[in-house]
């Protein structure tokens, strides 16, 4: 049979277009047997009724100026609302209890319910777009949550109303983390959920869940694509965190960690591969969905100042991001390296290091050095060829602490272009004296932390802030501040 050029070309796009948008959300980070993980829905502390209403207002919701009835049938504002969910609920329904009872008996009868309010926001977008919806119908509101109201219909009146919706979404998934056992679907078990893709493909997709949150998430909505991929979606917009180049990262629970590097986050495979670097005290533990977002780059092997082999038989010395290759095994010998410290290495680990300048007989100082003008007292760090002057003695006593000062004419620091002066890498927190906040050095850039809440909202630890002089920051180009705002995407 014979079909129709237009036919095939809207057939063979369909095609293209259905497995595009396969691969595509499979690449935005989704993780179906890990969505969130169980301190990202317990957190209750991450907002308070202020940060609601701000955010609110940000989004333009109609939920900034709208009023009604909470769960107790007092008219509130829908940010209290959420709030009150979110911090100051109460299980009571075994409870014996008096006509109106007191938080105090509350307490003592009742269980306390808490719930992360970044969770009901996202949950009141996807199930009735009502945080950036600016006109709702009444129906959205009434079933803000979807609870007690199946996508088969028959809702329950009892349940009808925003107060009530936020409330019992609250007090549901709290059950999901506290009682798991009660549920169908449970941590550490393998599911098949068919129709993952919608009317597009009936192509069923197996899951083991990974934990109580996303146990919490299927029980709620038993979808992947149709439902709880939309909730990733949501919150990796509202509530992923950005971070700046040469920040180290780990995900709460995991072992692994993760160097962020011009946008991709690149693994380190041994503890020596990191500790040869970097200060294990700079490693900020952050939710698995934040670090999820970034995609995987390449992978940090060797440690610092490994010798490898390459499949040629090119011996290189590996410094920082370079890799600097022996033009001659007498180059090699004459610097006083062991040929048994040698390791082989694949092409693609070789190609992730930079080119760096080649090392010969007549090279000096391979892993760069420390010299000072035996005159004038001035100290240069010399690398490659060129030396860098070091402008304040704070990179002595910081970056260079155990490092070695070898004195020096003039004579011999001539042989030497002169460069930009040495300046911190990225990932470094730096302030001075006088300023009450730190900036982060991002793509050799100084970005303000423009708040005491971004800098604690990103993890950093004020034991790793380097007071420095302003003629150190003055180095530097600035770059856009990061604010609460860029934090919370």
């Amino acid at each position: 049979m014979k079909y129709p050029l237009k036919s095939v070309i809207f057939l063979l796009f369909l095609i293209g277009f259905f497995f595009f948008n396969i691969k595509l959300t499979r690449a935005e980070g989704f993780d179906p047997n890990n969505i969130i993980s169980d301190l990202e829905i317990l957190d209750y502390s991450t907002m308070d009724l202020n940060d609601i209403q701000k955010f609110l207002e940000a989004k333009g919701s109609f939920l900034v100026s709208y009023s009604c009835p909470d769960s107790n049938g007092i008219t509130r504002r829908a940010a209290e609302i959420i709030y009150n969910a979110s911090t100051k609920s109460y299980d009571c329904d075994n409870a014996s209890l008096s006509e109106n009872p007191t938080d105090e008996e509350k307490n003592l009868k009742c269980r306390k319910v808490t719930i992360n309010p970044k969770f009901l926001l996202v949950m009141l977008q996807k199930e009735q777009s009502l945080i950036e919806e600016s006109s709702p119908s009444q129906r959205n509101l009434d079933w803000a949550t979807g609870y007690g109201c199946p996508d088969s219909g028959g809702c329950n009146s009892r349940w009808q109303g925003f107060g009530k919706q936020v409330n019992s979404a609250a007090l549901q998934f709290r059950d999901y983390m506290d009682r798991p056992h009660l549920y169908t679907y449970q941590a550490g078990d393998t599911y098949t959920f068919t129709n993952p893709y919608g009317t597009i493909s009936k192509e069923p997709i197996t899951v083991t869940i990974a934990n109580l949150a996303t146990a919490a998430l299927y029980n709620y909505t038993p979808h992947v694509y149709n439902g709880n991929f939309n909730f990733y979606k949501i919150w990796t917009r509202y509530f992923t965190k950005v971070y700046p180049d040469g920040s180290l990262l780990q995900a709460d629970g995991e072992a692994g960690v993760w160097l962020i590097q011009n946008g991709v986050k690149r693994p380190f495979v041994s503890k020596g591969a990191l500790l040869s670097r970097f200060d294990s005290k700079k490693i900020i533990t952050i939710n698995k969905s934040d670090l999820d977002t970034y995609p995987i780059g390449a992978s940090i092997k060797f440690p610092q100042y490994s010798l490898i082999r390459s499949p040629r038989g090119t011996i290189f010395l590996l410094v920082d991001d370079k890799k600097r290759g022996f033009t001659t095994l007498t180059a090699f010998k004459k610097m006083g390296f062991n040929a048994t410290e040698v390791v082989s290495a694949s092409w693609e680990d070789i190609n992730s290091y930079a080119d760096g300048a080649n090392l010969t007989a007549t090279s000096t100082y391979p892993t760069g050095a420390l010299l000072q003008n035996n005159k004038t007292g001035g100290v240069y760090f010399v690398a490659e060829g060129v030396k860098a002057p070091l402008v304040d003695k704070i990179f002595l006593t910081t970056k260079f602490k155990n490092k070695k000062i070898i004195k020096v004419t003039p004579a011999e620091l001539d042989q030497y272009q002169t460069v930009e002066p040495y300046l911190f890498g990225d990932g470094e927190l730096l302030k001075t004296q006088e300023s009450p906040y730190a900036y982060v050095i991002s793509g050799g850039k100084k970005i303000l932390l423009a708040s005491d809440k971004v800098f604690k909202d990103l993890g950093y630890k004020t034991e790793n802030v380097i007071i420095v002089p302003s003629k150190v920051l003055y180095l530097y180009d600035a770059g856009a501040p990061i604010t609460e705002a860029v934090v919370n995407n």
